[in-house]
């Protein structure tokens, strides 16, 4: 995995919004999605590092639109032991 892409929203209609966003703009892979409570939710894309930031882009755009954006971002080359508490 090169790197691993985080949109955080709050409310459903911009994490989907975003999520769609991302998974047209560039060749990623949808990893995860989390729930973390208080209609705070993650999503988490892997691919290589330049899909990655322009899924990313992408999604915070299209999310911070249609919803409330709470973070957007890209880890480059993350390290094994984070890789694996995925």
């Amino acid at each position: 995995m090169a790197a691993i892409g985080i949109l955080e929203t709050r409310g459903q209609t911009g994490l989907i919004q975003g999520t769609d966003a991302m998974l047209k703009a560039a060749d990623v892979t949808l990893s995860k999605s989390v729930a973390i409570g208080g209609a705070y939710i993650t999503v988490l894309v892997t691919g290589d590092v330049g899909s990655v930031k322009a899924a990313v882009d992408a999604g915070a755009e299209a999310a911070g639109a249609v919803g409330e954006l709470v973070a957007a971002h890209v880890i480059p080359r993350p390290h094994d032991q984070l890789v694996d508490k995925l």
